[in-house]
């Protein structure tokens, strides 16, 4: 008969989730190699590269702390468990909007068909009329044809398409930026407050931060 082992200590448990925050903070430091005629996505190729590799290493570990004996059915241990749920839900959902925004942007620059003839691009000074309404200098001005001429884009198109993968790579790090707070958080909780008497679920003050934090968001959504 095998012996009932004891519960994870709530060191392992904040280490778990410190490790998931440590992992969804370094996909916004990932870099990828960019070709110049892909410059204007830049800004997302790291984290869109990185992150599926890190639900899956979550995925896994998620799967792993559930399938050890005895699954978690302390108050510690159903905290750390919702926390980690939540993150990988969240990040998941994240890196669904941040596909869908590259694939918008290469739709828009006919990705994989052949660069347009760069003679067909914008009169000069058309990208500080056009709709991003930025006031470039004449050095970057130079910059932004230079680019846009690798990239077989006018260059007014060149800069809305880069503004575009900007604000999703900006979207993305707030969202990485969030989740990996909330889950230091949680571990904090875990390892210096949580005791047995915490009941998860008993109100919003017991539930981890990134639980509260998408029900917020539900709650505004509606």
């Amino acid at each position: 008969m095998t012996a009932e082992r004891a519960p994870l200590p709530r060191t392992e448990l904040a280490d778990l989730l410190t490790d998931a925050a440590q992992s969804v903070s370094g996909i916004l430091t990932a870099e990828y190699p960019t070709a110049a005629n892909r410059s204007y996505l830049h800004p997302v190729l790291g984290a869109l590269s990185a992150g599926p590799r890190v639900v899956c290493e979550l995925n896994d570990r998620l799967e792993g702390f559930v399938a050890d004996e005895p699954r978690p059915t302390t108050p510690a241990g159903l905290f750390t468990l919702a926390s980690y749920a939540a993150a990988l839900g969240w990040l998941t959902e994240s890196l669904a909007e941040l596909t869908t925004s590259v694939d918008q942007i290469c739709t828009r620059t006919g990705i994989p068909t052949e660069p347009q003839d760069p003679a067909v691009a914008a009169p000069d000074g058309a990208e500080q009329d056009g709709e991003c309404g930025f006031p470039f200098s004449a050095l970057e001005l130079a910059a932004i044809r230079t680019a846009a001429e690798a990239a077989g884009l006018p260059p007014g198109d060149y800069v809305e398409v880069l503004s575009e993968s900007l604000l999703a790579a900006s979207r993305i790090t707030d969202a990485c930026m969030e989740i990996s707070s909330g889950l230091l958080e949680d571990a904090a909780y875990v390892l210096g407050e949580a005791t047995d008497q915490v009941r998860v679920g008993d109100g919003p003050d017991g539930l981890p931060t990134l639980v509260r934090s998408l029900l917020a968001r539900m709650e505004a959504a509606e």
